[in-house]
């Protein structure tokens, strides 16, 4: 007896792969084709011409000073932070990690009223930093705790599940030879965790890198003191175009290659988890 091909099941099949592919390329074309035409018109309008009047490069140095100090606020503050969560055992841990994270999805717009409220003159902790002698909103200070509240999430989550991720015999037999506090955390966790440590800040960087609403909230646009270069972005968008698609096409490169060392960090962690 023949056997039946079923030519209404491939043709079931192959309209299927065309819904796929056709649906898989209009997603690529929405991600890829704003970041090219962008590089392209910057290209044709030669808007690299009109960069020193335009305030880019006290933007650009602005937005590398406040990155720098806050990737380095938040691997001081976060480190610890971070192992605490992934090694210890402790009522409220699941709420804990569900407030570090909310700063993740929580609207931009609504993080830098939460932070004026917070430390503004008029806000909680206003007063008593008044008392101290310290002014936040509008300040260079407050670019930095902006970007710090909206980033360090990302490195604080990476760094948790590297450490969650090590091997406790490893640290145990670390114990038998003598190494303890301090000591064991230097030179043996810290070294097995780098990698997820490293993953985290380059992806904490970017977003800091990248932070607009709460910045603008709570820290306003002053050229050379709170303007970094999405706010400069934002702010000459409208008189100088050009102006506006070269600094946007500097954060899409520096963006670009921070992912491409977090995703290099990731992908090389993965051997060492095979061999142990």
């Amino acid at each position: 007896m023949p056997v039946d091909t079923n030519p209404a099941g491939q043709s079931s099949l192959s309209i299927g792969k065309v819904l796929l592919v056709g649906a898989s390329g209009l997603v690529l074309l929405l991600l890829f084709l704003p970041p090219v035409v962008l590089a392209l018109r910057g290209v044709a309008t030669r808007g690299w011409e009109g960069l020193p009047d335009a305030g880019v490069t006290e933007a650009v140095l602005l937005s590398l000073l406040t990155t720098f100090v806050t990737a380095v606020v938040t691997v001081a503050l976060g480190t610890p932070l971070a192992y605490v969560l992934a090694r210890w055992q402790f009522r409220f841990k699941r709420i804990i990690n569900l407030l570090i994270e909310l700063p993740i999805v929580l609207p931009p717009a609504v993080a830098g009223l939460a932070l004026l409220v917070t430390f503004g003159r008029r806000g909680v902790l206003g007063p008593v930093l008044l008392g101290l002698g310290i002014t936040l909103p509008f300040s260079t200070a407050a670019v930095v705790v902006a970007q710090l509240f909206v980033s360090a999430p990302f490195y604080i989550r990476s760094a948790q599940v590297g450490f969650a991720s090590l091997d406790d015999e490893i640290e145990d037999a670390a114990r038998v030879d003598g190494a303890t506090g301090p000591v064991l955390f230097r030179f043996v966790t810290l070294p097995l965790a780098k990698r997820a440590l490293g993953a985290g800040l380059a992806l904490s960087w970017a977003r800091a890198l990248g932070e607009f609403g709460a910045t603008i909230l709570f820290a306003g646009s002053l050229q050379g003191r709170t303007q970094t270069m999405p706010l400069l972005v934002y702010n000459v968008l409208e008189r100088d175009i050009d102006a506006a698609i070269w600094t946007g096409l500097l954060l899409v490169v520096m963006a670009l290659i921070t992912l491409v060392i977090a995703q290099w960090l990731a992908r090389d962690r993965e051997p060492e988890k095979r061999v142990r």
